[in-house]
């Protein structure tokens, strides 16, 4: 035993989480989307193996997604900047709305049962995977970004939903702007600023919605925050973080559609099954 946890479950929860990591900063680069939607289904896999009760452990997956996101969002943001393709206009209307819709989603958090965060994980997957898939350039709203008070209430929604799904904002924000002509190079560099505006204040969000709930979570937690699984999963997602945001560069826009959207699906579908077990 070791923190509470028995030795074979630590083992498998380590290798679990640094394989993650990989694959996370992989994800996180090419679409910007901050690792999100690949860091919740897995963590929630791992507590459930080492016995995390159903009623905490998909706010912990939540959490602690938010938290490991923080370096994850920066690195990758960092990387499609040096290529020029981020419209920091956007990201300056989106700060402030964004960052108080975390503050709500993680309020909300602090009371929600644990199936509305999978619920709102397979809605969100689901139109963004229809979108990308199948509608290609039709759906549009228009052929530019819209006026402020538009752009206001997206990002509150942005934050809002990106706090109850534990994702940087990357997977949302990038449907907005190609639903108004932005091309998806640069929805994808653009939407991974992001994550570090939602990782920071959501991280902090879960921490204060998960402590009244400290004595089901497992050991080395602090709220709705693994510590154990940041620790796991940021250094190999830091690393492969810039591959990714290279790939993304290299790749056709459609090819990227494609990518993108396959890859919500299988999120999607993983919820769903969840649900109905």
């Amino acid at each position: 035993m070791l923190a509470g946890i028995p030795l074979g479950d630590l083992v498998f929860l380590a290798v679990s989480l640094v394989l993650a990591g990989a694959v996370t900063g992989l994800l996180a680069g090419v679409f910007g989307v901050g690792g999100g939607a690949v860091i919740v289904p897995v963590l929630y896999e791992v507590f459930r193996v080492i016995g995390v009760p159903e009623e905490v452990r998909m706010p912990l997956c939540v959490g602690t997604s938010l938290a490991v996101i923080i370096p994850t969002s920066i690195r990758s943001f960092n990387a499609h900047r040096a290529k020029g393709l981020v419209d920091l206009s956007i990201l300056k209307v989106w700060a402030v709305p964004v960052v108080l819709g975390v503050i709500v989603g993680s309020y909300i958090a602090r009371f929600a049962p644990a199936d509305l965060f999978k619920i709102v994980f397979v809605i969100v997957a689901t139109i963004s995977a229809i979108r990308l898939l199948f509608a290609a350039d039709r759906w549009k709203f228009g052929e530019d970004m819209p006026g402020k008070p538009l752009m206001v209430t997206y990002g509150g929604i942005i934050g809002v939903l990106s706090a109850l799904m534990g994702i940087g904002g990357g997977q949302l924000s990038s449907l907005f702007m190609t639903f108004y002509g932005r091309p998806i190079h640069q929805a994808v560099a653009t939407s991974s600023g992001l994550g570090v505006l939602i990782s920071i204040p959501g991280a902090l969000g879960f921490v204060y919605a998960g402590w009244p709930k400290m004595d089901l979570l497992p050991p080395l937690s602090l709220g709705y925050v693994s510590l154990l699984g940041m620790i796991l999963f940021i250094p190999t997602s830091i690393w492969t973080a810039p591959i990714g945001a290279s790939l993304a560069h290299r790749l056709s826009k459609r090819k990227l559609e494609v990518a993108f959207g396959i890859f919500l699906l299988f999120v999607a579908s993983r919820f769903i099954w969840s649900l109905l077990s």
